[in-house]
């Protein structure tokens, strides 16, 4: 891994990144934390549609083949989270899909600043 990317791997969120079919690419550390119980690091050569109930597949693939961001919150026990999905591009071509998810206070101050 390139230096300048070495950051990534101690980001306090889980970082998932795969290609244009969902085969997963990459994990950070916390991703592979995260995602354990399914494999975590066994994930990777793995595509994520399978990771995923219907009607979330049909979502994530309609999301995948339409190239389009999704941002939503979820909580599951006491621990709210951030979800943020979003294409990848290089040199802006198309290449995948990547979703970064962190931990979020459960109230959240929110500014408007003009």
């Amino acid at each position: 891994m390139e230096e300048h990317n070495l950051w990534i791997e101690e980001f306090p969120g889980a970082i998932m990144v795969c290609d244009t079919q969902g085969i997963i690419l990459e994990m950070n550390r916390k991703a592979v934390e995260t995602y354990k119980s399914d494999g975590g690091l066994a994930l990777i050569g793995t595509n994520v549609l399978d990771c995923h109930p219907e009607p979330a597949r049909i979502k994530l693939r309609q999301l995948m083949d339409k190239q389009q961001v999704n941002v939503y919150t979820i909580e599951k026990g006491s621990v709210k989270k951030l979800i943020y999905q979003a294409p990848w591009y290089v040199d802006g071509q198309y290449r995948g899909f990547m979703e970064i998810s962190f931990e979020i206070p459960p109230t959240l101050p929110h500014f408007v600043r003009d």
